[in-house]
């Protein structure tokens, strides 16, 4: 593609010849051949700027650099910006926003021929995401998937791997556009993640629907404050054309100033235009809604006060997008596939409940601790595994650990991720919190023994929840990602599985 097609509705300077041809759009130096247009990032541990000349000798066609690589107080590039004879690199204010609008322009702008329903939030993303889509595909509609757990179209799942970990960058996330459309897709479900937000992966983006679940500590070592973490969920509504948002969370007012002056519609609760009904919870959860004539009921799989709530969302979204309840309920009450690693039962025959889930945030946790006690009989006991993941925010550790002694009968401590920090170190700061609470507890960092002791301990009518890393397949140590599966592990030491 010509660069002056793919900088269209990119501010930036006109130091270059539009006639130069783009085969690649990437910010990776090492990805970069003849014909890349290479996109200079800079980010916590790197700064993009410094491998300008390196991805000029693998024969980039085009930089685009930021403004104040050009300043003539920054000189550190040491590369001689738009000389005549030189790679042209092309100013822009912020290569990130010029990374996202150039992506979409790369692959023809297939977002703008699709609708996209964006769900963000601290807790319930993927879950809401999964329901809606199932809603809409029983409801005969394309759809496509994009998230945490996987990246899927018309109910397959895609082989598209990407390099974050919920919401892809602009040059895979708008590829992944471009194959849906090819598929047939018109309807995108997607979480929003706030640190795609912030970095302005979303940039040039219009939603159809945003969604707003709830907001509760997490990400603080990226955002700092709680007021920043809002505000940067927040951006999805000024982007999105209707809103539906959590009317029982103190921060949807947020949300809705960032809205404007657009429809919305709230759920909830305690409140809301979709308002939860005598909810029952027992072999499968089932709520009213009211409306002109009577109640409906719904019936759902998925048990929780917290799923009551996705679905009430995507609920939500369904009808905004036009489908009729009645077909709504039919889609619920035929029954919606759950979400692997959520509240993800472990088969055994013993009469033990074991579970694994990705509650890995102080809410997350407290949430599916009170699901599981909402939906136990016999005086059961409760046991909790969890630990916290390295390099990551350190002060819900405590908080975590004191949510966990509260609600639970015993506690595992164990790894969780620890990528670069000392393993024995991050159990320390959890412990803060579990030693202000009665619990029982003991520490094993090796997370496969600790979930083999865990079971071992468990009687009839008990339950473990095994929490933090839900369908992870693996844990982070060091730099390296070690295979680790959660279900696996907890299926071998239940005696019904092979060796993982």
């Amino acid at each position: 593609m010509r660069l002056d097609r793919l900088l269209k509705n990119v501010a930036c300077d006109n130091n270059f010849s539009g006639e130069t041809e783009i085969s690649l759009v990437t910010h990776d130096s090492r990805a970069v051949g003849p014909g890349a247009l290479f996109i200079c990032l800079r980010g916590e541990n790197a700064d993009g700027h410094d491998f300008i000349d390196a991805a000029i000798k693998n024969g980039a066609a085009a930089i685009v650099a930021d403004e104040k690589y050009f300043d003539a107080a920054d000189k550190k590039y040491g590369f001689e910006a738009n000389s005549k004879s030189a790679t042209p690199v092309i100013s822009v204010p912020n290569t990130r926003q010029a990374m996202a609008r150039i992506s979409a322009n790369f692959y023809d702008n297939p977002a703008e021929k699709m609708r996209l329903i964006g769900v963000t939030g601290t807790n319930g993303k993927t879950t809401t995401t999964y329901f809606i889509d199932e809603i809409l595909r029983k409801c005969g509609r394309k759809t496509g998937l994009i998230g945490t757990v996987c990246i899927a179209a018309n109910g397959k799942p895609l082989d598209i791997p990407f390099a974050t970990s919920t919401t892809p960058d602009p040059p895979e996330l708008h590829k992944i556009f471009a194959q849906m459309l090819a598929l047939g897709v018109r309807d995108v479900v997607m979480e929003v993640s706030s640190h795609a937000l912030a970095l302005y992966k979303m940039e040039g983006l219009v939603f159809d629907v945003g969604v707003f679940t709830n907001l509760t500590q997490d990400h603080l070592d990226f955002h700092g404050t709680m007021d920043n973490y809002r505000a940067a969920k927040a951006r999805l509504f000024s982007q999105s054309r209707f809103a539906v948002v959590n009317a029982d969370d103190e921060s949807t007012p947020t949300m809705l100033a960032f809205h404007g002056n657009d429809p919305f519609l709230t759920y909830g609760i305690d409140a809301g235009d979709l308002r939860a009904l005598h909810i029952s919870f027992h072999e499968h959860t089932t709520f009213d809604l009211e409306e002109i004539g009577g109640l409906r009921r719904f019936v759902l799989n998925n048990q929780g006060r917290f799923n009551v709530y996705n679905s009430l969302a995507a609920i939500g979204v369904a009808e905004v997008l036009g489908v009729p309840r009645d077909e709504i309920q039919r889609a619920f009450n035929s029954g919606l596939s759950g979400v692997p690693g959520r509240i993800q039962s472990v088969p055994n025959t013993r009469g033990l409940n074991v579970l694994v889930d990705y509650a890995h945030s102080p809410d997350g946790l407290k949430n599916i601790i009170a699901a599981v006690r909402e939906c136990m009989s016999g005086g059961g006991r409760v046991f909790t595994l969890f630990g916290c993941g390295g390099d990551r925010d350190r002060e819900k550790r405590p908080i975590m650990g004191k949510i966990a002694g509260e609600l639970s009968d015993y506690c595992f401590l164990t790894s969780d991720n620890p990528r670069t920090e000392n393993p024995a170190e991050i159990l320390a700061q959890i412990e803060v919190g579990v030693r202000q609470t009665p619990v029982t507890y003991e520490i094993i960092e090796n997370r496969r023994d600790a979930i083999f002791a865990a079971v071992k301990m468990l009687k009839p009518g008990d339950a473990l929840i095994i929490a933090g890393k839900g369908h992870e397949d693996y844990q982070e140590i060091g730099a390296e990602k070690h295979h680790f599966d959660d279900f696996k592990v907890a299926t071998k030491a239940l005696g019904t599985g092979d060796m993982c």
